[in-house]
């Protein structure tokens, strides 16, 4: 049976145009979370309410495998619903994290995404710009956002594997914006996908210098910071208390991703920080109460750590609290 093609509209989301807009004459970043399950879901929509923040939900091709493209496309009409039911409506997006071919972002937009990514960092400088314009062109046929990515971060996310770290070019940032139509880049400055960032002993500082003069170059345009979860000492201290074996898991200061927020950085992508808080809270619950076995007793705990980490970031770290 054919699928059929469906607008994001038609699930009540929105795109990023009018919300990078915003964010970057606002001096404040956009929450940019990836989810796979529900209680990941309810935690994302439960804190951006509460805070009244709007929220890209964002879906890797790995959590597209692992979940169901319909079940999470389903879960972000849901989300809209949930905001609702809860009292505050707000700004959500459904967006492709490091898509990695024309054909997959176009089975994403046809089946209600509204925003993309196309990650061609992988190809030559030459080929990244063809096939971002490609997805570009048939994207915005439909009103759906592009984000496109030059340079490499180092790191391993889901698919995502780079064993070296590639700064972006400042002096390519303009060719690249002109010639794709992207709207909006996914820069390297320092940040890196995962938890083990860094090693004991460096010094986790992202290159604010590129940041400014990509800035200078593109000015207004929306920059997004991938990789940037922080790694909190706390959680991974709770995660090998309990059991876990975390070592060197070292993230970005909170301090210099605020900074960054400050700036034409519009939108931020965290999702280690989001697994280690739920692992570190149902690690202690299995440690605690071995003899639990019901999902609801442990996935519970960890849907509110996550909660709360989001409204943290959300308030201290993005600035995006009261921008709904």
């Amino acid at each position: 049976m054919q699928k059929k093609n469906i607008s994001y509209k038609e699930l009540g989301l929105c795109n990023s145009r009018v919300l990078f807009s915003k964010a970057v004459s606002g001096g404040y970043a956009i929450p940019a979370y990836n989810f796979n399950n529900l209680e990941q879901m309810q935690a994302i929509i439960m804190a951006c309410v509460e805070t009244s923040s709007p929220v890209i939900l964002q879906v890797s091709k790995g959590a597209r495998s692992y979940a169901n493209e319909t079940l999470l496309r389903y879960l972000a009409q849901g989300a809209v619903a949930f905001a609702e039911e809860l009292g505050t409506p707000i700004p959500i997006v459904l967006h492709l994290d490091h898509g990695d071919s024309f054909e997959l972002c176009k089975e994403c937009i046809e089946s209600g995404f509204s925003s993309v990514m196309i990650d061609g960092s992988h190809h030559s400088y030459e080929d990244n710009v063809k096939l971002t314009r490609k997805v570009v062109e048939f994207a915005h046929q439909h009103d759906v956002t592009v984000e496109g990515e030059l340079g490499v971060l180092a790191g391993i996310e889901d698919d995502v594997v780079a064993t070296a770290h590639t700064y972006t070019q400042p002096d390519e940032v303009e060719d690249f914006v002109s010639k794709t139509g992207v709207d909006s880049l996914a820069i390297a400055i320092g940040t890196s996908h995962g938890a083990f960032k860094f090693k004991p002993g460096e010094d986790p500082r992202i290159r604010l210098d590129i940041l400014q003069e990509i800035e200078q170059r593109i000015p207004g345009f929306p920059i997004v910071l991938h990789g940037a979860s922080s790694v909190p000492q706390e959680l991974v201290k709770t995660i090998n208390e309990h059991g876990g074996k975390l070592k060197d898991a070292i993230g970005i200061g909170e301090d210099q991703l605020r900074l960054a927020a400050k700036s034409a950085v519009c939108k931020i992508n965290i999702d280690s920080d989001g697994r280690l808080a739920m692992t570190a809270a149902i690690r202690k619950v299995f440690d605690e109460k071995p003899e639990e076995f019901d999902p609801r007793k442990y996935l519970g705990p960890a849907r509110d750590a996550l909660k709360k980490l989001y409204i943290h970031k959300i308030i201290n770290v993005l600035g995006s609290n009261g921008k709904a």
